[in-house]
């Protein structure tokens, strides 16, 4: 397993990993921009970027998929995601607006900061915006 921080790729690049992980398939470039509602020039310029770091594997006018290495970063992503949705939901946010409101700001929460609230909130299976991968956490026993 790989050691990131959780911080290697901007808030923007967030969505389109978690979006290719969510389809668990080759998927292709139009796809990606209807979904995250962007033109299809920026689509195609972000996977490269992608491709670059790693992540996917970009094929023009074929599709793109998560690498190995993009599979792993995408499920601590969730990981993240899910974990601060349940902390804010702790503090009186409903689940609409803790997914909304940590959508915001999960890219700058690093992987070290999100292990230490997971492993504070004794490992947690399920969150507001459903159930909590376990598998990028280093901290701690895990149920």
């Amino acid at each position: 397993m790989e050691v990131f921080t959780g911080l290697e790729v901007s808030p923007r690049k967030v969505d389109y990993l978690k979006f290719l992980l969510k389809k668990e398939e080759t998927v292709r470039t139009t796809d990606i921009s209807s979904e995250l509602k962007v033109d299809p020039s920026t689509t195609t310029k972000t996977l490269a970027d992608l491709a670059s770091q790693g992540y996917v594997d970009h094929v023009p006018y074929r599709g793109v998929r998560l690498t190995e290495r993009g599979k792993e970063y995408a499920q601590f992503l969730i990981h993240r995601h899910n974990i601060l949705s349940l902390l804010l939901t702790h503090y009186g946010l409903s689940a609409e607006e803790s997914c909304h409101e940590v959508s915001r700001f999960e890219a700058y929460v690093s992987r070290d900061a999100v292990e230490k609230i997971c492993a504070s909130m004794g490992h947690p299976a399920v969150s507001a915006c459903g159930k909590i991968p376990h598998g990028s956490c280093r901290i701690g026993d895990i149920a």
